[in-house]
């Protein structure tokens, strides 16, 4: 039987001679985190002009018109990046693009710390919008071509989660600008602190770039598959890879076949995806959480915080935005997308009316705790989720372009909340502001219940497939890429359970013959045990004899002594009346018969001569001896 194991784990390995068993969570969550942050610099860039506006202000004498526009023109110039991100990043490749944004953004935060007036920050702030635009719409795209099924959704949160670190981060910084100098000193010099540091996270976003793969996807679909392959094999393990290469080159094909042309997008079944994501990417906005992340300072000194406690709130708003990112972390691919987003806009609308009450009531306190309540709503459900779910919506051909497209739409509601949102509260005051927002939760709401489909647990060829048209031959031709999937999917089944069946027969085979050597060392021990037994036997019974010896009297033991030790006795010619036949006959003769000097004679039959002196006193002593050890024995 060892023999027949021997031979099975001969046979070759049906997965290859090099096999990843599993993925490396350390690679995929490293790109994942690569990627996301560019999530980071867009959550710098949203709240560090909220803190620095209120000195721009003062410095530059900023009109209401001018100050949104300081705001908002990095949007302008995001819608531009944006726009393009999607046709650069299908003919250049995700990461080269996220690398040239990331340069943009880089080169604009240490121009706007520089600048001398409002046109050239303006100008800067653009450039800066162009370099957010590009990443924006790749960063999540990226994450979510090489993010494995089941944690998809908690990968793509990182990008929020960094998002939200970023707006965390910012507000202390702002608060402790602010306090470290006196208002002379933040209107001259600490603005320029808040605005040229976030050349820092760009810094580091190009680092992790530079050091991150191409998304495999990508690679697959300019031909480059063995490349993906191996940073799927990486992300996946080496079986899971071979099938998900497989899978992505068959829909890849399946996409050409069809059509690869971008107004794919505009026909039925995709139209109606498209509509779906500019849907979500608008309704980011217009729910009303950038009202407070660009504002919030503004709007907290309205409500009666001073003396810098304005920046403290808001650095309060944004703990508590973080903590509920994270909470929604863990409950994305366990409860869904939709389910969350259901939630998330129910309490938003609820939360929206409230803070219209409290501003009515003129309570600060109030306004501060249902803020915090609605950015918690905002921030485990529309704030990360309409990122996550844009991208999954699309083929891997126009994923890309169609992106980018709505990632455009959804920079452009950026841009008129924050162009219109200090208008609104100048003119209308906070809570008609936040009725107005209330009430486009509500319709947020209904479009989620009405429109959006759950991509939870499937796949991206899987969620391709709800877009496709529903005419006879494109159901013909899913119908045969499906077949062709299942048996892809079989055949992989049927290497991964003969490499299984491999493995365990090399296991037995070790196991075989490490029983043989543990029961050949079992006999050695047992073989030492019984000699060691059997030894301790012998000593036991000699010293038991010499215990016995010990205490016969003097007489027997003098019977015992050797040769060399009895005094020479003559022996006289006596004829004896017997022979000594058994131990107990001798000793019975040796008590009856006449003796001299305690001295044995030798046999003597009739008509025997008498030995010589010397024979018959060596006989009489053997005789003696054995006489007293069958004694003994007995």
């Amino acid at each position: 039987m060892a023999g027949l194991f021997q031979d099975a784990t001969k046979q070759s390995n049906p997965l290859g001679t090099a096999i990843r068993t599993q993925g490396s969570g350390k690679y995929t969550f490293g790109l994942a985190l690569s990627a996301g942050l560019a999530g980071l610099l867009y959550g710098y860039d949203t709240v560090s002009i909220s803190g620095a506006i209120e000195f721009l202000r003062a410095r530059y004498g900023l009109s209401t018109v001018m100050e949104g526009f300081v705001i908002s023109s990095i949007m302008i110039g995001a819608i531009a990046g944006a726009a393009a991100a999607g046709f650069l990043s299908d003919k250049f490749g995700r990461r080269r693009i996220l690398i040239i944004g990331g340069g943009f953004f880089f080169v604009a935060a240490i121009w706007s710390a520089l600048t001398v007036g409002p046109i050239d920050l303006i100008i800067s702030r653009m450039i800066g919008g162009y370099g957010i635009g590009l990443t924006a719409a790749l960063a999540v795209t990226y994450i979510t071509e090489s993010a494995p099924t089941n944690i998809r959704g908690l990968l793509s949160f990182s990008y929020q989660m960094l998002a939200v670190c970023g707006i965390f981060l910012t507000n202390v910084i702002n608060y402790i600008i602010a306090s470290y100098g006196s208002h002379s000193w933040d209107v001259n010099v600490g603005w320029r602190w808040m605005l040229g540091l976030g050349a820092i996270p760009a810094a580091a976003f190009l680092l992790a770039m530079l050091c991150s793969p191409e998304s495999p996807r990508f690679l697959i679909q300019v031909g480059r598959t063995e490349e993906g392959f191996a940073v799927l094999e990486h992300i996946l393990g080496t079986e899971r890879a071979r099938l998900r290469t497989d899978d992505i080159s068959a829909s890849v094909k399946l996409e050409h076949e069809m059509s690869k042309e971008f107004h794919d997008l505009f026909r039925p079944g995709l139209r109606k995806a498209l509509v779906i994501g500019i849907f979500l990417a608008v309704f980011n906005q217009f729910i009303g959480m950038n009202a407070i992340s660009y504002y919030g300072p503004v709007m907290f000194a309205d409500l009666g915080f001073g003396g810098d406690t304005e920046f403290l709130a808001s650095a309060s708003v944004g703990g508590v935005e973080l903590v509920a990112t994270v909470i929604g972390m863990y409950l994305i691919d366990m409860f869904g997308r939709k389910r969350l987003m259901e939630i998330g806009t129910g309490l938003m609308c609820i939360f929206a009316m409230c803070i219209a009450a409290a501003y009515a009531m003129g309570s600060s306190l109030l306004t501060l705790i249902f803020v915090m309540a609605f950015t918690a709503s905002f921030a485990f459900s529309m704030g990360p989720i309409p990122w996550i779910v844009i991208p999954e919506l699309f083929p891997t051909y126009l994923r890309g372009r169609a992106t980018g497209l709505c990632v455009m739409c959804l920079l452009f509601a950026n841009w008129i909340i924050a162009q219109f949102t200090p208008m609104m509260i100048d003119g209308w005051g906070g809570g008609i502001s936040f009725l107005i927002f209330s009430a486009l939760d509500l319709v947020c709401l209904m479009g989620i219940i009405a429109l959006v489909p759950e991509t939870m647990g499937r796949t991206l060829e899987e969620i391709e497939h709800l877009w496709q048209p529903k005419t006879d031959m494109a159901t013909a031709k899913y119908a045969l890429s499906s077949a062709d999937a299942n048996i892809r999917h079989a055949e992989a089944t049927l290497r991964r359970v003969e490499n299984e069946r491999l493995q365990a027969m090399g296991i037995m085979t070790m196991a075989e013959r490490s029983r043989i050597a543990a029961q050949k060392k079992v006999f050695e021990l047992e073989a030492e045990q019984r000699a060691r037994e059997s030894q301790r036997e012998t000593a036991a019974a000699a010293a038991e004899a010499a215990a016995e010896a010990a205490e016969e009297p003097e007489s027997v033991r003098d019977v015992g002594m050797s040769e060399t030790q009895l005094p020479p006795v003559p022996m006289p010619d006596i004829a004896w009346p017997m022979a000594v036949s058994s131990p107990e006959t001798g000793i019975a003769a040796m008590e009856a018969s006449p003796s001299i000097d305690g001295v044995l004679p030798d046999e003597q039959g009739p008509g025997q001569t008498y030995r010589t002196e010397d024979e018959r006193e060596a006989q009489a002593i053997d005789r003696a001896l054995d006489s007293l050890d069958s004694f003994i024995k007995e």
